[in-house]
């Protein structure tokens, strides 16, 4: 069995399918599944059984001995979620329960972090593990993922195999139940198959030209490659980053964008709102050295490669990975 939570969401979804396309069925999926749109990224996929979140460690706990590999991607990623308890609770304290059950019973895991940790990338992007308590994130998402980093890095037992990927911005298909919190890849889609434009924000730094902030954008076909590569090499535990490497602008995103509906590009420029101004990234990009170190050398797809991908084949004919 192979265990992967969150499995209703966007990045394990398409995990799920890797899995079914490489000959793994025996999944057991774990999720809060009480959306229905959101239980769309997993229809059609072949799995052995569902379990509820609040149930999982219990089911762990006797059903340890059939269990091969724990994804825990689940959490609550809502970077504006202002709620520290609910924080807390799903990223914090869940994710050490898995893990001392990972312990406990001899299992290996991969968890998410975030490159919301970085901050405004005052300490780089680096996935330096000694930097790891410097950093300062600029949301309590982003502080709940740095703290199980740093408390990870403390335990004196850890699972004989473990990563904690920090995942930069991913895009790809099975993101529809995500509202704001989708790509801006899928927003751009959607502007532009309604109105034949795109407005991106203003740049509020005069050291970035509007539409030139830059963002490491990742397509999620790349990430589950990775996934599953740390599966089967199961050494070289730590804290990896995982992006293309490639800082874009958001007027290339958009470009891409236009590009792959067949229309001129017609972009124009928002204030960015003032309640995410102050914390807004203008700069990121993943060091990749580390991954590339423990032998992953598969090319990651370009912008434009991975763009044409996702709207093409699923965004127009509205279709799941």
């Amino acid at each position: 069995m192979i265990i992967i939570t969150g499995a209703a969401g966007f990045i394990s979804s398409c995990l799920v399918q890797k899995l079914n396309d490489e000959g793994y069925y025996d999944l057991i999926l774990v999720d809060d599944f009480s959306d229905e749109k959101q239980n769309k990224n997993f229809e059609g996929k072949r799995f052995s059984k569902l379990v509820d979140r609040s149930e999982f460690v219990p089911w762990l706990t006797a059903n340890h001995l059939h269990v091969q590999f724990v994804f825990h991607l689940g959490a609550r990623t809502d970077t504006t979620e202002f709620d520290y308890a609910l924080l807390n609770e799903l990223n914090l304290e869940y994710s050490k329960d898995v893990w001392n059950c990972c312990v406990e019973f001899g299992l290996p895991l991969i968890y998410a972090s975030s490159a919301a940790t970085y901050g405004l990338g005052e300490n780089g992007y680096e996935d330096d593990e000694s930097k790891i308590n410097l950093l300062k994130p600029l949301n309590p998402y982003g502080e709940s993922k740095n703290e199980f980093d740093k408390w990870a890095l403390q335990q004196e037992r850890k699972p004989y195999f473990w990563a904690g990927l920090k995942f930069f911005n991913v895009y790809g298909p099975n993101e529809y139940h995500k509202g704001r919190m989708a790509s801006v890849i899928f927003h751009t889609y959607n502007q532009i198959r309604d109105t034949g434009k795109m407005k991106l924000f203003k740049s509020h730094r005069p050291d970035f030209n509007d539409g030139e902030q830059m963002r490491d954008f990742v397509f999620v076909k790349d990430v589950t490659e990775v996934l599953y590569f740390l599966m089967h090499h199961r050494k070289d535990a730590g804290i990896y980053n995982l992006g293309s490497g490639k800082a874009r602008t958001f007027y290339d995103l958009a470009a891409a964008t236009f590009k792959a509906t067949g229309k001129e590009p017609d972009i124009s420029f928002i204030p960015t709102p003032e309640d995410i101004r102050d914390k807004y990234q203008y700069f990121t990009e993943a060091k990749m050295d580390k991954l590339h170190s423990i032998g992953y050398h598969k090319p990651f797809h370009t912008l434009e490669e991975g763009v044409h991908d996702y709207v093409t084949n699923y965004l127009i004919p509205n279709k799941y990975l």
